[in-house]
């Protein structure tokens, strides 16, 4: 893969050399042209500080929006009338319309100001959920439509939030700040759990839930404008040192350069499998605890709303705890592996992943038996997934040079959702009644159904994990050739390319190679 993008280091334009006739020629060949003209930028780091801990702030509620009606999907599904299948595709609607809108953020993100963008985000999301909590029951379709709305709201952070955090920090503090910054997806996605039922629980209303949020929202909308600033594109890695103008390569340029970039090909398949599993699982897993109950005889079925949100409430918890746990874990496990080891990041989601295949399965295969051991190996899996978060982050952001990450991170986005849980928590569902239908209609078998169609997550997961291990093989070479674009340095294909060139044009000026 040949050098693509040139970038000015500390010392200037390194990436342009004269050409014939003493006009400037870029060194780099690619499609991430070097700029023209250095400017200096730094931030005081107290407010980097303050920067990164309102984003970590709107990611929770990102999260918390992602999965507050699975939280209370018995009274939703009671509420609109509407079977498994159809619920898991309230969750596919959202990821959908999430993955749609993903590129066309991360396209504006690495062009035009990353905090409207963040900003405008925010104003659909919330409206869209508050809008949401008055459609009446004959209008099931509508909610479905809202909240394919609040998944194109969530698409523009989920892409852009994590470059500009890229921009404020860079090595070991970066992997610290995306660490804590990934920690609140799984704890986003737990307290979406926790408020849903609590909020249930305590108004006998499951609605209200929806009608809380915006106002956390608007909190965040505040905080972003006033404290969040909008750092150059590459300043971390230049160190203070940024550039203005230049052409900007095309989106099907950047697209075609992260296509021959393996590292960030194979992370993406493993984060692909990481969502396939966490989207079935976050969806559905309440439903399936609930069900497990009344299959011990610990728990009466539910025959109209309010529904018992006890299940949804543990499983919430288990999240928040077992993600800020994970999250912690897997990277400071990568900050010190890799000091022996530079594959330290692909290989501890690779193991991550293996380990938490087996954890998986014995969940789903004991709940009839033993409701204790369920949760246990549950717990254990939810913590190996919640390692990988932050590393994946950093693997992305170490091997894309910093004026294609939006678009890398809407490239990552979208095919983990287009092959992960757009389509697993509707797939699940789908199982479930299919098998459901050809069975006697009585809660044991309900369970059964519901889980046998959730036991092709753990293959999915083996495979996720050799996907980081083919990641594993091509790190260092990219990473390396990042490298070389930020500081405007041409591997060793450019300097042959450059070469040539320049034997091909001598001629035409009458120059010999030893003139001046």
């Amino acid at each position: 893969m040949s050098a693509e993008c040139g970038e000015p280091g500390p010392e200037g334009l390194q990436g342009w050399s004269p050409g014939p006739g003493g006009h400037s020629r870029a060194m780099g060949s690619g499609p991430c042209p070097s700029p023209s003209t250095p400017t200096p930028w730094s931030l005081p780091r107290w407010r980097a500080y303050v920067a990164a801990a309102v984003l970590c702030y709107i990611n929770l509620l990102n999260y918390m929006n992602w999965f507050i009606i699975a939280g209370v999907l018995l009274d939703v599904q009671k509420f609109y009338q509407i079977s498994d299948s159809n619920a898991g595709l309230l969750q596919t609607v959202f990821i959908g319309c999430l993955l749609l809108s993903a590129p066309v953020f991360g396209y504006l993100g690495d062009r035009h100001s990353r905090k409207v963008t963040l900003s405008l985000g925010i104003l659909l999301w919330s409206g869209a959920g508050l809008c949401s909590s008055f459609i009446p029951p004959r209008y099931s379709w509508l909610f479905f439509l809202s909240r394919g709305v609040v998944g194109t709201g969530t698409a523009s952070y989920s892409t852009t939030a994590p470059t500009v955090l890229g921009d404020l920090f860079v090595r070991d503090q970066r992997t610290r700040v995306l660490a804590i910054f990934y920690i609140f997806i799984p704890v986003g996605s737990g307290l979406g759990y926790v408020l849903g039922s609590a909020v249930t629980e305590l108004t006998g209303n499951w609605r209200w839930a929806l009608r809380i949020m915006p106002c956390l929202e608007a909190v965040a909308l505040i905080l972003l404008i006033v404290l969040v600033p909008d750092p150059p594109r590459g300043a971390a890695e230049k160190q203070g040192v940024v550039t203005v103008g230049g052409p900007r390569s095309t989106w099907c340029e950047d697209v075609r350069y992260l296509g021959r970039n393996w590292s960030f090909v194979g992370s993406t398949l493993g984060v692909t499998a990481m969502a396939f599993v966490t989207g079935a699982l976050g969806f559905w897993a309440p439903k399936f605890l609930f069900e497990a109950r009344v299959v011990h005889g610990l728990q009466l079925p539910c025959f109209r709303e309010p529904c018992n949100s006890q299940d949804s409430l543990i499983f919430g918890v288990l999240t928040v705890v077992t993600g800020l746990v994970g999250v912690i874990l897997g990277a400071e496990a990568s900050r010190r592996y890799k000091k022996v080891n530079p594959r330290a990041e692909p290989l501890i989601c690779a193991a991550s992943l293996f380990a938490a295949a087996p954890c998986l399965y014995l969940a789903l295969i004991l709940a009839p038996t033993t409701l204790l051991a369920s949760y246990v190996f549950l717990a254990l899996g939810e913590l190996l997934l919640s390692c990988n978060w932050a590393v994946v982050a950093d693997i992305l952001l170490s091997v894309v040079v910093p004026r294609c990450r939006g678009t890398a991170e809407a490239l990552q986005i979208t095919v983990g959702h287009i092959l992960g849980d757009a389509g697993s928590p509707y797939l699940t569902g789908l199982i479930s009644s299919a098998l459901r239908a050809a069975r006697p209609d009585s809660y044991l078998q309900r369970f059964l159904s519901l889980q046998q169609s959730f036991l092709c997550c753990a293959f999915i997961i083996v495979l996720g994990g050799g996907c980081f291990l083919l990641t594993a093989l091509h790190l260092e070479r990219d990473q390396a050739q990042a490298q070389a674009r930020q500081t405007g340095i041409p591997d060793s294909k450019d300097v042959h390319s450059e070469a040539m060139e320049s034997q091909r044009l001598l001629p035409s000026t009458g120059a010999s190679p030893e003139d001046p």
